[in-house]
């Protein structure tokens, strides 16, 4: 199935220092909040080039840590939970910044919010630098390629 949305919508909203991407799947919210929270899973899809992670970890409780290591870079995706609510939300600290994956569905088809929130302009501004909103765009896309390939290979099963 493809996803409602073909592709990522971003906002930029310098007010209140938050990135905001949404993105439609063809699929419940409890595949997406498993795929975002299950390191084998999270490791196929997570890495902005499509490659598959080096390294994730995931404690996934209110105050657990995760990381996550790329190929690429030698520096891990590293932060804290703060909420989980599956599979509705999470809430998580990484970089400074705060993170909310947000999951509503309707009729099977889900909706995905991914907030970002700086704590000033300036690491907003570094965040708009590095390329945050793109890369979180790839990386979503990767998401629609592995949730596609992995309820097809579930039915074939």
């Amino acid at each position: 199935m493809l996803p409602t949305i073909a592709s990522t919508d971003a906002v930029i909203d310098r007010d209140t220092r938050t990135i905001t991407l949404t993105r439609a799947f063809a699929a419940r919210r409890e595949r997406i909040f498993e795929a975002w929270t299950q390191p084998d899973q999270v490791t196929c899809w997570w890495d902005p080039t499509g490659e598959p992670l080096a390294g994730c970890t995931i404690d996934l409780r209110a105050g657990g840590a995760f990381a996550f290591v790329s190929r690429n870079s030698p520096h891990a995706f590293a932060g804290t939970y703060h909420e989980i609510t599956p599979p509705r939300h999470l809430v998580f600290e990484a970089m400074g910044a705060m993170g909310r994956v947000i999951l509503d569905e309707k009729d099977g088809t889900t909706l995905l919010t991914v907030k970002i929130t700086c704590a000033t302009a300036e690491q907003f501004e570094q965040y708009l630098q590095m390329g945050v909103a793109t890369g979180t765009a790839r990386t979503l896309d990767n998401l629609v390629a592995y949730i596609g390939t992995s309820q097809t290979s579930r039915v074939g099963r």
